[in-house]
């Protein structure tokens, strides 16, 4: 490996052990702060088509709008963008199956993520416009491609597939591994597999094992299997998929995302390419985990 290869890579690995660290405690005390705030307040349950509950949040006025998260996240990881957007809609935030207060049915497939989203939909009228994050902007192009007309308007933020070299001998390698961990129920070690596969350092991950949001992640651990599936067997741009999505459509990255995740670009710049119609925007100064107070303004703007 040569000196300026070697140098960009040490570089990308600090960026990204920073953001995930600062991500990290950031999402454990908003979680914390969230779950705090809603003691005493009304639990929403939706049935989904296979008899799966799904819990949400719902708050606000106006058009309904669903949030969806990415690995490892509940319900409560949302709820800083949900008050930011609340004044303008009906905001629903929820569990995915598997995770917080959500319950879940075996075999997992991703039709039936899409089925919860549609149960969620007609909950909420019939329509909706849709946001999702990482793999759950996945999930939510797969529910725009297959819903059709119910996802009004759909905004993802780096979906993270990947085309770049290798990606995909990469991808089956740390799925293959993964599934083993989680048949084996070692769900420590499957989170911890994960981390290292995004590029975090051992100390970023001894940190976490350390916070109080570790218990939530390895209860949540089995469904990091439920976000590599809707990412893809080879974790290549769904062209076939994205072609299909009749929603207006709007993909971001964030700029501070070039050095430590340098596929995001292209990956968003093709999902926009073909995507029928959509917009694409880069968000300046932002990385994988993004700020709600930056976000907000531009879903308020998209979405209305």
């Amino acid at each position: 490996m040569n000196a300026n290869r070697a140098t960009t890579i040490v570089f990308r690995t600090a960026c990204l052990a920073g953001i995930l660290s600062l991500a990290f405690l950031a999402k454990g005390q908003a979680r914390a702060e969230a779950q705090r705030a809603d003691k005493g307040k009304a639990r929403h349950v939706v049935t989904s088509r296979d008899g799966t509950r799904i819990a949400y949040d719902k708050q606000g006025n106006g058009p309904a709008v669903i949030v969806v998260n990415g690995a490892l996240s509940s319900r409560s990881d949302s709820a800083q963008l949900a008050r930011l957007l609340a004044p303008h809609f009906t905001v629903y935030s929820y569990d995915r199956r598997g995770r917080g207060d959500s319950t879940d049915t075996a075999p997992y497939s991703a039709r039936r993520e899409i089925e919860d989203m549609e149960a969620l939909i007609d909950k909420a009228g019939g329509s909706a416009c849709v946001y999702g994050k990482s793999s759950g902007a996945s999930l939510a192009l797969e529910a725009a491609s297959a819903l059709g007309d119910k996802v009004r308007k759909l905004a993802i933020y780096e979906a993270p597939y990947s085309e770049a070299e290798g990606a995909a001998a990469q991808w089956r390698d740390f799925r293959a591994k993964l599934d083993g961990l989680l048949a084996a129920n070692r769900r420590a070690d499957a989170i911890t597999l994960f981390m290292t596969f995004v590029g975090a350092p051992d100390e970023v991950v001894a940190k976490m094992k350390a916070s109080p949001a570790w218990a939530g992640m390895e209860a949540m651990a089995p469904t990091l299997a439920y976000d590599n599936a809707v990412v893809g067997d080879d974790r290549s741009v769904p062209v076939a998929t994205a072609t299909q999505v009749k929603a207006v459509t709007l993909v971001m990255d964030g700029s501070a995302s070039a050095g430590p995740m340098p596929f995001m670009r292209p990956t968003a710049d093709k999902l926009a390419k073909v995507i029928p119609g959509a917009q694409r925007r880069v968000v300046e100064g932002q990385a994988h985990d993004v700020s709600p107070e930056v976000l907000a303004p531009i879903l308020l703007k998209f979405f209305n």
